[in-house]
C-alpha cells in the first residue's frame, strides 16, 4: 500500500519538536490509518523503534506486571525481545492496540517523568476502555483524535497540490464563482469521495486502479470487521443493542425526517435503555450524533435536547457500503439517489463538519414549519447551514434569517451543487467547499 499524506503527519512532527512533549495517544476508529502514519513518522525520525502490538503480540501484555518503573518495563520488554535497543533521545516506543492492555496507560506517567524515551500509543477505542485509560493516565498524556481521510486528504491522494487547494479557498474567500471546468471537475471528485469514503485502503485502491473495482468489497469487509469488533468489545446485553442500532442507521437516514426512533430498532424499546449504545458507537468513532437545539440561539453547548438526535455514519463510504446494491450502483453511475439522496448529502456534510472540529446540532420546531440541518457559529452570530440535495427553495433558511425572534442569526450558508454566490442573506457554496468552512468563518471579517 503506497503511503498517503495525512494531516497527522504535520502534527507528529510538531509534537516531536516540542521539548515538553508528553506521551501521545492517537485515538480513532478502526482502519483509518493510525498505525501506518505513526510507523512512517517513526522511521523518518528515530534511530530505534520499539513497536509492540497488544493484539498481535499478547506475550507483551505482562511487561507491566512488576510495576511501572521505566527501567523495570524496559527490562521486561528486553527479556521478551533482546534485539530491541533503548537509547535515550533516539528511541520511540510505540504501543499499538492499547485497548487490549489497560495497564499500558498507567505507565505513561512514569515515562513522562523519566523523559528518556518518546512514547506514542494508539488504539481503536471501542467501548468502555477509554474511560479506564483516561483515569489511569490523566494529565500525563496528549490526545490526538484521528478520522478517516477528509476531502482535502482525498484530493492530496489524487495528486492535487496545496496551491490548488488554496485556490479553492481563494474562490470562497473572494466569492468568485468557479469556471464551468473547475466546478464540474470538483463536483466529480466530490462524488467519488462520497461513494468511496475516506478509508485509506479503499482510497488507495481507487486511486491506484482509477476505478471502483473492488472498493465495494473492501467497504463490506470493514463493515463486517466493525460488527466483529462490537461483538468483541461490547458486553452482554449491550452487544445486541449496539449491533441493532448499527445495522439500522441506513434505515433511519432513508426516512423523511431522519429522526432516530428507538421503537424502530426494537419494538417496545425505550430511549433511555438505548442511550448508552449511542454513546458507545460515538466513542468508538463509528457514528456522528447530531442533537436538536431547544431554540435556534447561542450558546450551542447548553441549549440542546439530549433525547432528540439524528445519527449519521462517520464515513459516508461505509454508509454507501451498507445500502442495498441497487442504491450503490445508482450512486456510482450518478443516476439517482432515490430515498437516500438527501440523507447521503447530509451525512457527508455532517462528517466534513466533524472532521473540521465542529459539534453537530440541528433544529426542528414543534409545527415542523422550520427545520434546519446544521448550525455553526462565528464570533458573534449563530449560522444556520442548509444542505440541499436538489436546488429548490430555502424557506426555513429565509425564515430563520428574517425572523424577528432569532436575534443571534445574521446570515446563513447553503451547500448544494450550485456555484458560489451571495444574495445578501445567505452564502451559497458547492458541497466540496464544506471542509474549508471553519477557516472561512474564522478569517471572514
Amino acid at each position: 500500500m503506497g503511503l498517503l499524506k495525512r494531516k497527522i503527519d504535520k502534527y507528529l512532527i510538531e509534537w516531536k519538536q516540542n521539548p515538553d512533549r508528553k506521551p501521545l495517544i492517537v485515538k480513532g476508529a478502526r482502519q483509518i490509518g493510525k498505525t501506518e502514519s505513526i510507523k512512517h513518522f517513526a522511521e523518518n525520525n528515530y534511530k530505534n523503534i520499539i513497536n509492540i502490538n497488544f493484539v498481535l503480540q499478547k506475550q507483551f501484555k505482562d511487561i507491566f506486571d512488576d510495576g511501572f518503573e521505566v527501567d523495570t518495563i524496559i527490562k521486561n520488554i528486553s527479556l521478551r525481545n533482546p534485539d530491541y535497543k533503548f537509547e535515550p533521545g533516539e528511541t520511540l516506543i510505540f504501543f499499538d492496540e492499547i485497548q487490549d492492555c489497560i495497564n499500558c496507560a498507567t505507565s505513561l506517567k512514569a515515562f513522562r517523568q523519566d523523559g528518556r524515551y518518546d512514547v506514542i500509543c494508539s488504539g481503536s477505542l471501542m467501548g468502555i476502555n477509554y474511560k479506564e485509560i483516561e483515569s489511569n493516565s490523566v494529565g500525563n498524556k496528549e490526545d490526538y483524535e484521528m478520522h478517516s481521510m477528509d476531502f482535502e486528504e482525498f484530493l492530496w491522494a489524487k495528486g492535487y497540490s496545496e496551491e490548488q487547494i488554496e485556490d479553492l479557498y481563494n474562490h470562497m474567500k473572494t466569492l468568485t464563482p468557479f469556471s464551468n471546468t473547475e466546478l464540474s471537475v470538483m463536483i466529480e471528485n466530490f462524488k467519488e469521495y462520497m461513494v468511496i469514503g475516506g478509508m485509506p485502503e479503499i482510497v488507495n485502491s481507487f486511486v491506484k486502479n482509477k476505478n471502483y473495482s473492488g472498493t465495494l468489497k473492501l467497504q463490506k469487509q470493514i463493515i463486517a470487521d466493525y460488527e466483529e469488533d462490537i461483538t468483541k468489545y461490547a458486553n452482554g446485553l449491550e452487544q445486541t443493542r449496539i449491533l441493532n442500532v448499527y445495522r439500522k442507521i441506513p434505515v433511519f437516514l432513508g426516512n423523511e425526517n431522519k429522526k432516530f426512533k428507538i421503537s424502530k430498532v426494537e419494538s417496545g424499546a425505550r430511549n433511555r435503555e438505548y442511550i448508552g449504545t449511542i454513546d458507545w458507537l460515538n466513542n468508538a468513532g463509528i457514528i456522528n450524533v447530531c442533537y436538536c437545539l431547544e431554540q435556534p440561539e447561542l450558546p450551542l453547548k447548553g441549549n440542546y435536547n439530549p433525547d432528540n438526535y439524528r445519527v449519521y455514519f462517520r464515513d459516508t463510504g461505509l454508509l454507501i457500503g451498507s445500502l442495498d446494491e441497487e442504491a450503490q450502483e445508482d450512486l456510482r453511475n450518478n443516476k439517482n439517489f432515490n430515498t437516500y439522496k438527501g440523507a447521503i448529502y447530509e451525512n457527508i456534510i455532517a462528517d466534513m463538519l466533524v472532521k473540521s472540529g465542529y459539534d453537530l446540532y440541528f433544529y426542528k420546531n414543534e409545527k415542523a414549519t422550520i427545520e434546519m440541518d446544521f448550525f455553526v457559529r462565528d464570533r458573534e452570530s449563530l449560522i444556520p447551514v442548509e444542505v440541499k440535495a436538489v436546488n429548490g427553495s430555502t424557506v426555513s433558511l429565509n425564515n430563520l434569517i428574517d425572523g424577528e425572534k432569532y436575534k443571534d442569526i445574521k446570515y446563513g450558508i447553503k451547500f448544494c451543487s450550485q456555484n458560489i454566490g451571495y444574495n445578501g442573506k445567505f452564502y451559497t457554496f458547492p458541497y466540496f467547499l464544506a471542509f474549508l468552512l471553519k477557516r472561512y468563518l474564522k478569517e471572514k471579517l
